[in-house]
């Protein structure tokens, strides 16, 4: 691996008002690179969770507002730019089942959009897969030859615009990674996301309120996540390249929320709740990631424990708890 030269890189990151890309802007501003963050243009000037960074940090952030889905949005931002990590997209799945041509115009053709940005600019391209793609696991743990099984339209959307990534590899040489991260948690996270959502009730609910509990996850702190992303980015010889990021351990939702309770010294029950139940044939069973490529190739491997990692967040949410509605479910 060639240690890139960080203050001699214009970076450009999309989605950058999301949790984890808020995570990666912060990192790339400590190392030194000119960070340009693409961010969801809205009437309010709202950047989205990088409101949340130091004020210091921000200061040295050059934000964009635009649309995924506007190309001309896109390739300005990307220009003059070395590096581009695209994590911009609609990522939550309930919301894919009410508006998927929504998600499908944003996700494949946004992807698509960075893509020719990417190669009218020159720059390297860190593109953002989810485990989401690879449905219930046909066999554990999951690599990257496992097959891909759309069960809802984020999925699909997603599959998709993996596929475009590879195929302007393969047609046009771009320099293109694609890193696959499983589910990622820690401070920032919105309260559509299992974690805060199971911490938030934990904290101001008589009950805890879940979808399916016998559903296991692979979670992964997001500073390792973060890690992940940068060491893809300086690896030689991985072009065209796909790596799992997850911890390779597995809980059962269940498990999780009586371990979340646990750390808070709660002992509110844990219900399953119709309302947040998906389709049948929709619900991802079971994802275990096999994180072996990536540990070997990029030199990484996760380094925060699950109960460290829930101590933090926890942490966090309790010191924002304005930034949740616990007694909605969000999509």
């Amino acid at each position: 691996m060639t240690p890139l030269a960080w203050d001699k890189e214009r970076v450009l990151v999309t989605g950058a008002g999301g949790f984890i890309a808020s995570h990666l802007v912060e990192a790339l501003v400590e190392r030194g690179a000119a960070v340009r963050a693409f961010v969801h243009y809205n009437s309010r000037g709202d950047p989205g969770v990088l409101s949340l960074l130091p004020a210091q940090t921000l200061a040295a952030v050059e934000i964009i507002a635009g649309d995924l889905r506007d190309e001309d949005a896109i390739r300005e931002a990307a220009d003059g730019c070395s590096l581009i990590f695209h994590l911009g997209a609609l990522i939550a799945i309930p919301y894919s089942y009410r508006h998927p041509r929504e998600v499908a115009e944003t996700n494949l053709g946004g992807t698509f959009n960075v893509l020719m940005a990417a190669r009218a600019s020159g720059a390297r391209l860190i593109h953002t897969s989810t485990s989401e793609v690879y449905g219930s696991a046909l066999s554990v743990p999951i690599d990257e030859s496992h097959p891909l099984q759309a069960q809802s339209p984020y999925a699909a959307s997603k599959i998709g615009a993996d596929a475009l990534v590879r195929s302007f590899y393969c047609a046009y040489s771009l320099p293109v990674v694609t890193v696959r991260p499983f589910n990622t948690y820690g401070p920032r996270q919105s309260g559509r996301s299992v974690i805060p959502t199971i911490i938030i009730q934990a904290l101001t609910q008589p009950e805890i309120r879940l979808g399916n509990l016998e559903t296991t996850r692979d979670f992964t702190y997001v500073s390792d996540t973060v890690a992940g992303f940068l060491a893809a980015a300086q690896a030689d010889g991985i072009e065209g390249e796909t790596f799992n990021l997850g911890s390779g351990k597995e809980i059962t939702i269940g498990e999780l929320a009586r371990t979340i309770r646990m750390l808070m010294w709660s002992n509110i029950p844990i219900v399953e709740d119709a309302e947040r139940l998906r389709p049948e044939k929709s619900e991802v069973l079971r994802l275990l990631a096999d994180n072996r490529k990536a540990r070997e190739v990029l030199g990484w491997a996760p380094r925060v424990s699950l109960a460290q990692g829930l101590d933090w967040t926890i942490a966090w949410i309790k010191e924002h708890p304005e930034r949740y509605q616990a007694e909605k479910y969000q999509i």
